[in-house]
């Protein structure tokens, strides 16, 4: 696989860092993350820890050297991490459960798959407009999708950081089939918690991403957040890649998307028995 790959987290200003990123590889696969612990719960980011934790556990076990299928693999994978979070908080004797944001993307033989719970984002750019985002599980979100609201007006939006769906929730959340798209030579793949997203447009955020490499632009518009943001600015981490490869045919087996949602199986101990809905 040919790429390049950036990532970096800062903590804006906050006393502490609660996101959590990072990426693993072998020759035939690469796993993204970014986890965001949620300040408003107590140890935000020992939710963020056990997300990550769980799902670079679990690429590093299965990608041998590639995975035998990504939709499950984050289906189940983000199960996990959401049961390790409630047995790590009991573990702890915590009040309450920690609870933290997660987007997570796989890319392998020309594809990638991503999937998420809550606001951390995954944005798919190419030629300089974005292909596709994810749907943040947010009330905000809703009012948009319904035509009350615009796009442009959610990041100063008063109820923005009202979340449907976190792990660590007293309720497993509802996980989507994970996304599937096949890439193109300089399509960028980019993750990133709403600290980062939040103080930028979209208009900002490509116009920068087209004209400067990854190792540049990120930086800047890293700082450009942190500038926009003011006192107000949260911990902001970005995972970006740029693919480096012609696009490919598309692969026998890849399901389209339905964009169904799934509940997590109650026993993290059934995760691979249990029935996909």
């Amino acid at each position: 696989m040919l790429f390049t790959i950036f990532q970096d987290s800062r903590v804006g200003m906050r006393q502490y860092q609660q996101d959590r990123i990072g990426y693993w590889q072998t020759n035939e696969a690469l796993l993204m993350l970014v986890a965001d612990g949620m300040g408003g719960h107590l140890r935000g980011e020992l939710a963020a820890q056990a997300a990550v934790q769980h799902l670079a556990g679990a690429f590093q076990r299965e990608a041998k050297p590639a995975l035998v299928d990504p939709d499950a693999f984050l289906f189940n994978a983000l199960g996990g991490a959401h049961h390790l979070i409630h047995q790590q908080a009991q573990a702890l004797g915590l009040p309450d459960t920690p609870r933290t944001t997660v987007v997570a993307c796989v890319v392998q033989g020309g594809h990638a798959w991503w999937s998420h719970v809550g606001d951390s984002r995954l944005y798919h750019i190419r030629r300089g407009t974005v292909r596709a985002r994810t749907r943040d599980h947010t009330r905000v979100q809703e009012l948009v999708d319904a035509g009350r609201m615009r796009e442009e007006a959610v990041p100063s939006h008063p109820d923005r950081n009202k979340l449907l769906q976190c792990l660590g929730s007293d309720a497993p959340p509802k996980v989507e089939p994970a996304t599937c798209t096949r890439l193109a030579r300089d399509d960028v793949i980019l993750l990133c918690s709403d600290g980062f997203w939040g103080p930028l447009s979209q208009r900002q955020l490509l116009s920068r991403l087209m004209s400067k490499p990854l190792d540049v632009a990120l930086p800047e518009l890293m700082s450009f957040a942190e500038a926009r943001a003011g006192k107000q600015c949260d911990n902001l981490s970005v995972v970006a890649m740029a693919w480096g490869e012609d696009e490919l045919a598309d692969a026998a087996g890849i399901a389209p998307d339905n964009r169904q949602f799934r509940d997590l199986p109650s026993n993290v101990l059934d995760l691979k028995k249990s029935t996909r809905r």
